[in-house]
């Protein structure tokens, strides 16, 4: 535990659980081993481990049953660790690490080693079966009833408001294939108003990257770092959040490398760190351009790279030079010029290197410009497209990487097609086998077909919003929150209050999420909970954050009246008229086989789902080469790839007999060709240094071949080993092909598909084989853009949060002009900055609150907090305070606390919450950090009662963003969770 226990520690936390237990019977480790008949000495070892990871020695019963081991991927964090789980006459009784995995070699950290506990006993705090919130109770109803009324007020909404009054908030739970799933299901449904968590925790890392070489994904694997001679964790405190990648940091270390964390909290990761520097939240433009002009001082910039590779690196030096001098730097980021220098010095002797962050980078009204100032480091230092350097991002959600790329996002179809080029809807209507002229009648109008919609961090003024202000017929009046906790989204006080305004809300998930609770405190009816399967209860592929794709085998049945994410979306469509589409079903042909799921009942094929039509449609990002038959291989033969390069060595799949000699684990996209082609996957992205058939690429040529009359293709000898075109060169398609001679090495069928089109979506996949054949990217050889001329800000600035303790720096460095329409909504930027500097609420609340993770909880927390083991590691929510700031309030470590905002409460007043203090030198005396996992209380009170029955978690306590404050992103409309204004005071009831 961080806070310290009681004396009588053990009974306080039995008394503690148990009242939040009704019907389950929690039992601590010592009861355990004293049960057990496990002495002292013999069992200190095993004490240490979940219950489900104890297995006791004894011969195998002749009548002990069917046992099997399944192979899955925990369902936290973006690692990808790899579970093997014992199955015994359809109960899982055990689970092991895969020692043999590259990517998590044998290793689980808290929440991975007592993923069995979550939810899979007959005392599980899962939603049981459907439950309907009438007179302010919650009811069991059937899922015929469920079904028969969510469908029939749904196309009541829809006749009188049209299918633009539905958002639908998806999941990064989600596999693969339901992610897919879930798009189409909203497209033909009639709306783009459909979003998940990427939005709020890495739409900046996606834009930012892709705007600056490309693609939007992190550059290189975990395993790479092991090449690598320095980190830079500069937003992520990859120790807690995402604790097995620290096997591959270490590892670094261990070689050598130079391990440098910045951040405003002395976190468990900096304990590792051969340098800490603290900085100002928010400040991290200012920091890494402070960085950056020692580098350009000391002539320490890659030139050769930069001439080579890189567009518009002379533009951002100038500003560097000019605007971010040492002086500038300290004052803005609170940082001494030595250590910034120290920083630059490391980083400069010690090439290749990273830079790795994840959400402290990500969520803040500026991230996009923290993302490419992080971008653009890279680049000055010639680490971008080289083993051991680049950007490597780690994501937050076992399939938030997945679920981005071919998922319900608002302005993409699957594979970052835009909603918004009408070939984009040909091409997935032709992959859906779905008639186009259909699916536009879907929609209001082809107007609003190709307009992106709302994002998850701004349905709440989808609903509260002025109507006339909305770029959209009606405002919102039904959510789905399909596996999304809304504690994790920020301005929760008046969430609530949109939440009155619904005419109707349906949570689909294992758990039944603080939505349920927060409604049912000020609704009386007009909610519907839908229990969904775990990813452990169906089968389907998963993305690890490093591009990896990997297969999850079906390890036990659904539980309890729960039933498949892909199941529901198939039942719902069939209710809403639309069913033969959902499974692609015309002319004779259908897309979907339909298998037998739970009770017999028909579902959508999981393999189908992959291979006909992510694999058939994703061309854009390489989702094509990763058969459902080729990624099961991998995870059949995990033992065969090389743990440092990730590259399978040789041997054949047993059961198939595929060679697998030469595949990158997981096929990490892109796998550019129809699998038959047998591309290895691309474990390095932009590395010029490989063949493409050997997983190698340029920068892609996505912005245009000249700007202003600066070429933008990459210069004469940069290029892929073995190209055959030895300068840069714009992205394929069937006129490049034509000009260069290679048309007639497309066979007859492939040229009738390929006329016409580009390398992204030539369904035969002919111009992307003829093109790798000769050396060459598909997607072109072009510079990186340092400068992105198409973004309010061409360079990165640094640009003060909207609730600042520094207003002489607001005047300096403010922020942008208020935005009149943005993703369909008006947003506030520079008035709402001004005011809180008018009213001079930065002497209201002196402090700067920031959230984060903790090791032993995950997401909004409604899982984890479920799970007993993990429960017992952290009861209480709290913030970290500094022992100045706490001795000049009078507060002592343990006790409670109030942490307010600036936030406004619906009925009047600021939002305030109560939290335990934990008083340490981790923050500045200008610092509060609390955790975001909590939910459960309500500004003090216990929301127990406005919980289903049994369903309420075991460990309840405030949500952080039940305070946090409005402000966002300029492109993305990310959430600002990490710096806002706060004030603590002792608690007083």
């Amino acid at each position: 535990m961080l806070l310290t226990r009681k004396a009588t520690g053990q009974a306080a936390a039995q008394q503690r659980l148990s009242r939040a237990i009704p019907i389950a019977k929690t039992i601590d480790r010592r009861t355990f081993l004293k049960r057990s008949g496990i002495t002292v000495g013999a069992g200190a070892v095993a004490s240490q481990l979940p219950f489900n990871m104890i297995g006791e020695a004894e011969a195998k019963s002749e009548d002990a049953g069917k046992i099997e081991v399944k192979r899955t991927v925990c369902t936290h964090c973006s690692v990808g660790c790899a579970i093997d789980a014992v199955v015994q006459n359809g109960v899982w009784i055990r689970q092991e690490p895969v020692f043999d995995s590259p990517l998590n070699l044998g290793a689980h950290c808290a929440k991975g080693a007592s993923v069995r506990e979550h939810g899979m006993t007959h005392d599980s705090h899962r939603l049981k079966y459907p439950m309907k919130l009438e007179g302010g109770k919650w009811k069991r109803l059937s899922w015929d009833t469920a079904y028969d009324e969510i469908s029939k007020k749904l196309l009541e909404i829809r006749k009188q408001s049209g299918p633009d009054a539905l958002f639908i908030v998806g999941s990064s739970k989600h596999n693969n294939e339901q992610a897919e799933l879930l798009c189409k299901w909203a497209r033909l449904w009639g709306s783009n108003n459909t979003d998940h968590q990427a939005r709020i925790c890495h739409s900046t890392t996606v834009a930012g990257l892709g705007q600056t070489w490309g693609y939007g994904a992190m550059t290189n694997s975990y395993n790479d770092e092991q090449n690598s001679k320095s980190l830079m964790f500069l937003g992520s405190n990859a120790a807690e959040a995402h604790p097995v990648s620290m096997l591959h940091t270490l590892h670094a270390k261990e070689n050598g490398c130079k391990v440098i964390v910045v951040d405003p909290r002395f976190t468990r990761t900096a304990a590792k760190a051969d340098l800490y520097v603290r900085h100002r939240s928010g400040s991290d433009v200012a920091f890494l351009f402070g960085v950056l002009h020692h580098i350009f001082k000391n002539g320490w910039e890659d030139k050769q790279y930069i001439r080579d590779r890189v567009y518009g690196m002379d533009e951002v030096k100038k500003e560097v030079m000019a605007k971010w001098t040492p002086d500038k730097v300290a004052e803005a980021t609170g940082v001494p010029e030595d250590q910034v220098f120290a920083v630059a010095k490391t980083l400069a002797e010690n090439r290749p290197g990273f830079v790795i962050w994840a959400m402290g980078q990500t969520q803040h009204t500026n991230a996009n410009g923290i993302v490419r100032a992080s971008n653009i480091l890279m680049l000055a230092l010639g680490n971008v497209g080289r083993s051991g350097g680049g950007c490597n991002v780690y994501r937050g959600h076992d399939n938030v990487q997945g679920a981005t790329d071919v998922g319900p996002n608002p302005d993409t179809l699957p594979g970052y097609y835009p909603v918004g080029v009408p070939g984009s809807w040909v091409h997935w209507a032709k992959v859906w086998n779905v008639d186009l002229e259909w699916l536009k009648k879907q929609y209001p109008s082809e107007a609003m077909m190709a307009k992106p919609g709302m994002t998850v961090s701004r349905w709440i003024d989808g609903v509260m919003e002025k109507n006339e202000l909305i770029d959209q017929d009606s405002n919102l009046r039904a959510i789905f929150f399909w596996g999304h906790a809304p504690n994790s989204q920020s301005r929760g006080s008046e969430m609530i209050e949109a939440m009155k305004k619904l005419d109707l809300m349906v949570v689909l998930d294992p758990y039944p999420s603080a939505s349920a609770a927060m409604f049912a405190k000020v609704r009386k009816d007009g909610a519907y909970l839908l229990p969904v399967a775990t990813q452990f209860e169906t089968e389907g592929s998963v993305t690890a954050s490093n591009r990896s794709l990997q297969w999850r085998e079906r390890v036990i049945e659904p539980l309890f009246e729960s039933r498949t994410d892909h199941m529901i979306m198939y039942q719902l469509a069939q209710k809403l008229g639309f069913g033969d589409q959902f499974i692609g079903k015309k002319d004779g042909k259908q897309n979907l086989r339909l298998v037998k799921g739970k009770g017999g009942m028909d579902e959508p094929s999981m393999e189908d789902t992959l291979r006909n039509e992510i694999n058939a449609g994703c061309w854009t990002i390489g989702y094509t080469g990763q058969s459902p038959e080729r990624i099961q291989a991998h995870m059949r033969n995990m033992h065969v790839f090389d743990v440092k390069s990730t590259r399978a060595r040789g041997g054949k799949d047993a059961k198939t007999g595929y060679d697998l000699t030469g595949d990158y684990f997981g096929l990490p996209w892109p796998c550019y060709g129809h699998a038959k082609i047998k591309h290895p996957g691309t474990p390095l992205l932009y590395d010029t240094h490989k063949h493409p058939m050997d997983g190698g690429h340029a920068f892609r040529a996505l912005f245009g071949v000249e700007k202003d009359g600066v070429n933008l293709l990459a210069e004469d000898g940069v290029c892929n080993k073995g190209s055959d075109i030895t300068t840069g060169y714009p992205q394929f398609d069937h006129v490049l092909l034509k000009k260069l001679g290679w048309w007639d090495e497309l066979s007859d069928e492939e040229k009738a598909a390929a006329e016409g089109k580009t390398w992204a979506n030539d369904l035969s996949g002919g111009i992307q084989r003829v093109a790798m054949k000769h050396g060459c990217t598909p997607f072109g050889n072009a510079k990186a853009r340092a400068v992105v001329w198409n973004w309010p800000d061409a360079i990165p600035q640094h640009r003060e949060p909207l609730f600042s303790p520094k207003p002489e720096l607001v005047e300096k460095y403010p922020t942008h002009d208020d935005v009149k329409v943005l993703w369909r909504l008006p947003t506030l930027f520079k008035s709402l900055q001004q005011q809180a500097v008018k009213d001079e609420t930065y002497k209201k609340y002196p402090l700067i609150l920031t959230s984060g993770r903790l090791v032993e909880y995950e997401g909004g927390g409604e899982e984890t907090r479920s799970n007993p083991w993990l429960a017992e590691l952290m009861q209480d929510n709290f913030c970290e305070i500094n022992p100045k700031t706490a001795a000049d309030r009078g507060i002592r470590n343990g006790e409670y606390v109030w942490v307010s905002t600036p936030g406004k409460n619906p009925g009047g007043g600021n939002v305030r919450i109560k939290v335990k203090a934990k008083v340490t030198e981790g923050v500045g005396p200008d610092t509060i950090f609390i955790p975001f996992h909590f939910s459960g209380w309500w500004q003090g009170e216990d929301m127990l009662p406005y919980y289903p029955e049994g369903a309420a978690p075991i460990v309840r306590g405030e949500a952080v963003n039940t305070a946090t404050t409005y402000g966002y992103d300029r492109i993305t409309l990310m959430q600002e969770t990490k710096t806002t204004l706060c004030q603590v005071a002792k608690f007083q009831a």
